[in-house]
């Protein structure tokens, strides 16, 4: 089960990059800024997601 615990922490970190990425992508490219804050509203709610996925598999092992 560790494994998946695992699994589920990286697809989380690695959502929350993928998402700062496209952000910082279009807004160096001189995109929408509508779209840039869009993008950085989703990378603020995938952390808040992570930080709660991550804060739960601890108490879960712990427990």
């Amino acid at each position: 089960m560790s494994d998946l615990s695992n699994m589920i922490v990286f697809a989380a970190v690695l959502a929350v990059a993928f998402v700062l990425l496209l952000g910082l992508v279009n807004m160096l490219r001189g995109g929408s800024a509508n779209r840039s804050q869009h993008l950085m509203r989703m990378r603020v709610l995938l952390q808040f997601l992570a930080i709660v996925i991550i804060m739960g598999i601890i108490w879960w092992r712990a427990a």
